[in-house]
C-alpha cells in the first residue's frame, strides 16, 4: 500500500519535471550559453571596469528570457522540419512533451516578460534593442530567410549580434562605435561557425527542403567561403585594437586565437579540395572556442593597466 501510494505521489512530480525540462528544451539553452558569454565582457568594455552588479545580473536575466524566447518561437515555426531532420527529433514539440499551443503562449509570455524586465530594470533602449533581436530571429531569419536562400545564416545571423548592443546599451545607455565593431565580429564569425555544422547535417538539411550552403553547393565552396569569413573575423577583431583602446591582453588573445581560427579553415578547405575524409565538427567546436577566448580577453583587459 504504501508502495502504491508513493508511486502515485511521484508520478505528478515527475509529470512536472519533464514538462519543464521540456520547456527549458525550447529555448535552445545552449545558443542562450553563448549570447551571455559575449554580453557580459561587453558590458566591462562599456564600463571600462566592473560594471553594477545588479545591472550585469538584470541584464543577463533579461537577456537570456529574450533569446529564450526567440529559441521557442523557432522551435514552433520549425516544427514541421524538426520532425524530418534526425539532429532535431528530439525537440519537445517533436517528441509531444509540449504542444504547439503550450509553446506559442510560452514563447509570447517570455519574450513580453523579457522586455519588461529589460525596461524595469536596465533602460528602455536595451528593451528596444532586444525586441528587435526577437524580430529579427523570428520574423527575418525564421518565417523569411531559412527556407528560401542558401544565405540565411548569414543575414539571419544579426540577430545573434545584438546581445553585444543590448549589453552597451544597458551600461551607457546609448551606442557608440565599439559595440558596433563587436557586432561586426560576431556577424561574420557566424557563417564559418554554422556552415561546418551545415556541411555535417547536410542530408538532413537536404530532406527537410532547407537550403543550407552545403545543400546547395560543394565541399569545397563551402570551405572557401568559411575561409573568407574567417579572415574578415580576424580582421575585424583587430580592427577593435585601435577602435576601443584595447590593450596588450585582447591585442596578443585576438592575433594568436585568430591565427589558430584561419589554421583550422584552412585545413578544411585543403581536405575539402584533395576528396579526403573531413572534420567540419572541428571547426564548428573551434569556432565556438574561437569566441569564447576573444570575449573573454574583451572582458579582462579593461581590468588591467596595460
Amino acid at each position: 500500500m504504501k508502495a502504491a501510494a508513493h508511486t502515485r505521489e511521484s508520478r505528478p512530480q515527475m509529470t512536472v519535471r519533464r514538462k519543464l525540462t521540456a520547456y527549458l528544451a525550447l529555448t535552445k539553452p545552449r545558443v542562450i550559453e553563448l549570447l551571455l558569454v559575449v554580453t557580459a565582457p561587453t558590458m566591462i568594455l562599456a564600463q571600462q571596469g566592473l560594471p553594477n552588479l545588479w545591472l550585469l545580473i538584470a541584464t543577463l536575466i533579461g537577456g537570456a528570457m529574450s533569446a529564450g524566447s526567440a529559441g521557442a518561437f523557432n522551435c514552433y515555426i520549425d516544427r514541421d522540419i524538426d520532425r524530418v531532420m534526425k539532429r532535431t527529433q528530439g525537440r519537445p514539440l517533436v517528441t509531444g512533451e509540449l504542444t504547439d499551443r503550450e509553446a506559442l503562449v510560452f514563447a509570447y509570455g517570455l519574450g513580453i516578460a523579457s522586455i519588461v524586465w529589460l525596461g524595469v530594470f536596465t533602460n528602455w533602449l536595451a528593451a528596444a534593442l532586444s525586441l528587435a533581436a526577437i524580430l529579427l530571429y523570428v520574423v527575418f531569419y525564421s518565417l523569411i530567410l531559412k527556407r528560401r536562400t542558401s544565405q540565411n545564416i548569414v543575414w539571419g545571423g544579426v540577430a545573434g549580434c545584438m546581445p553585444v548592443l543590448i549589453g552597451w546599451a544597458a551600461v551607457t545607455g546609448s551606442l557608440d562605435w565599439p559595440p558596433f565593431i563587436l557586432f561586426l565580429i560576431i556577424f561574420l564569425w557566424t557563417p564559418p561557425h554554422y556552415w561546418p555544422l551545415s556541411m555535417k547535417y547536410k542530408d538532413d538539411y537536404a530532406a527537410a527542403g532547407v537550403p543550407m550552403l552545403a545543400v546547395v553547393r560543394g565541399r569545397a565552396q563551402v570551405g572557401l567561403q568559411v575561409i573568407l569569413y574567417a579572415w574578415a573575423t580576424v580582421a575585424c577583431s583587430l580592427l577593435l585594437i585601435p577602435i576601443a583602446d584595447m590593450g596588450l591582453v585582447y591585442s596578443t588573445v585576438a592575433l594568436v586565437t585568430g591565427v589558430w581560427f584561419i589554421y583550422e579553415t584552412h585545413r578544411l578547405y585543403n581536405l575539402a579540395i584533395r576528396h579526403e575524409k573531413v572534420s567540419p565538427m572541428r571547426v564548428f567546436h573551434g569556432s565556438i572556442m574561437y569566441l569564447s577566448l576573444l570575449f573573454l580577453a574583451i572582458g579582462i583587459d579593461p581590468l588591467l593597466p596595460f
